[in-house]
């Protein structure tokens, strides 16, 4: 016999389980159903309210965000779950670049309504994501990546590289700190997307010399993780390829990654950055960055990398000066 004291529950396509009443997803339903009205109903007024423009590029806009706001709140309001509260976020996302254009583009009029909008939608943004972030943890998928690179050193000059777990964050570019714990276990401090920190303990699995790292997060770890390098003789004696196989627990499983993505965050072309950069260490001793980027922290707004231009007049002229 069910017990009547114990909630209902429901369980999603994806195997995920949670209460069939969340509150918070209901007001946020409630809140996305009210948002809808305006710009379906009067996209021009809610523009020139909001001081943005009342051109054709702004109302449809405008009505993007209400059809936008009228499905997240059909998602909450009829079956809640984690990948709505995700779509919200990048919903906010979307507002505010506008807001920020808008913003920057201001004639003056109506400058007040502008800022108390961003501000509104900034607060609304923090609360979307927090939600996100606390509900997905019931709702994770696994991600795996895979990458490849051929680097001209030895095997056991690259192992050995590896292995000396503080370089890491020499080239891997949202990891911020790890050290040494124990025999075989390490801490590690890595940016998250949408600016968090996480941190895990680690354990090595396996390594065979010059052949094979192995590692896996202990339990109760932020990110649920677990990968391996392979170091592999080049043909033709041309140095050491380099393989990685990573898996870790995404939040809001596709749709976390895709968001993501959205506020440039892809894990995949993170991984192929990170392998550049281990190439250009061992081969030329440094990070090959360009715009006259300084060395030191590991800092991830150092690393991105940005394709060559052409000089101008003016330093064209003072090169040959030199």
């Amino acid at each position: 016999m069910a017990n009547p004291s114990v909630a209902p529950r429901t369980v999603d396509p994806d195997g995920s389980d949670h209460p069939s009443k969340d509150g918070v997803m209901r007001a946020l339903g409630w809140l996305s159903l009210t948002l809808a009205g305006p710009p379906l109903a009067a996209a021009d007024r809610l523009c020139a309210e909001l001081g943005v423009g009342t051109g054709k590029r702004q109302r449809t806009t405008a009505r993007i965000v209400g059809v936008r706001e009228l499905a997240a709140a059909a998602g909450l309001l009829g079956r809640p779950h984690p990948a709505w509260l995700w779509a919200r976020v990048a919903g906010d996302g979307m507002d505010l670049t506008v807001l920020a254009r808008a913003l920057r583009n201001h004639d003056g009029r109506a400058l007040r309504r502008t800022v108390a909008a961003t501000v509104a939608v900034a607060g609304i943004t923090a609360v979307d994501l927090i939600a996100a972030l606390t509900r997905s943890k019931r709702s994770t998928t696994p991600m795996k990546l895979t990458a490849t690179t051929t680097i001209n050193k030895p095997p056991a000059e690259v192992y050995r590289f590896w292995r000396e777990i503080e370089n890491l964050p020499t080239f891997m570019a949202h990891v911020d700190d790890v050290r040494s714990t124990g025999e075989g276990l390490s801490h590690w401090t890595v940016s998250a997307p949408f600016g968090r920190t996480v941190e895990w303990d680690a354990k090595t699995t396996d390594d065979e010399p010059e052949r094979r790292i192995a590692w896996a997060s202990v339990d109760g770890a932020d990110v649920a993780n677990e990968g391996a390098v392979e170091f592999v003789p080049a043909p033709g004696n041309r140095g050491t390829e380099v393989h990685v196989d990573i898996s870790y627990k995404m939040p809001a499983g596709k749709l976390g990654e895709a968001v993501a993505r959205y506020f440039g965050e892809d894990p995949h072309q993170q991984l192929d950055d990170d392998l550049r950069r281990l190439k250009q260490l061992l081969e030329t001793g440094e990070v090959i960055r360009s715009e006259g980027a300084p060395g030191g922290k590991r800092a991830r707004k150092e690393f991105p990398q940005h394709p060559a231009q052409p000089l101008t007049d003016d330093e064209f002229a003072e090169e040959v000066r030199a």
